[in-house]
């Protein structure tokens, strides 16, 4: 009996780490489309996505 209840409880934890893993997939899935939505648009001018790269540091004279 006890090595049944181990057995119910390791499943149920395999199945909720399953649906986090699958929820966390998902919501990286739909952030990548709203990027890629916002770049067909036309991202506004105010974004730092896009633009020239300068370094944060002064350059050594």
């Amino acid at each position: 009996m006890y090595e049944y209840e181990i057995h119910t409880y390791r499943s149920a934890e395999l199945i909720r780490e399953a649906e986090q893993e699958h929820q966390a997939r998902e919501a990286v899935r739909l952030e990548r489309a709203a990027r890629r939505k916002a770049a067909a648009r036309g991202a506004d001018p105010g974004s730092h996505s896009r633009g020239p790269r300068r370094s944060r540091f002064d350059r050594a004279v």
